[in-house]
């Protein structure tokens, strides 16, 4: 069973940071991208960033230069680090891990961005 724990999530300033933390256990092999999504109240789900397993990165138009992703293979984790931080920011934050044609998601962490 493969299990994925998100952490690091919470209530910021605008202007602040914040850095979320997913990491994945259980018998989970060959892992290739690896990523984060978000879910506004009232919106669908929408990719933030995503990384290969050669650490090839993908962001959304909204957070480049403000957002980065990274990962630690020998630890099966996924990073997201947010600067400047906005209120249209505010989210649940799901990590998406897939390994070989499984796809697998954290159970959400929230990012409440006040003004």
């Amino acid at each position: 069973q493969v299990q994925l724990v998100e952490s690091g999530g919470g209530l910021v300033q605008t202007g602040g940071s914040l850095r979320l933390s997913c990491a994945a256990s259980g018998r989970i092999f060959s892992i290739n991208t690896m990523g984060w999504y978000r879910q506004a109240p009232g919106k669908q789900r929408e990719l933030v960033a995503t990384i290969t397993s050669g650490s090839s990165t993908n962001y959304a138009d909204s957070v480049k230069g403000r957002f980065t992703i990274s990962r630690d293979n020998a630890k099966n984790t996924v990073y997201l680090q947010m600067n400047s931080l906005k209120p249209e920011d505010t989210a649940v934050y799901y990590c998406n891990i897939k390994a070989g044609a499984t796809g697998y998601w954290g159970q959400g962490t929230q990012v409440t961005v006040s003004s």
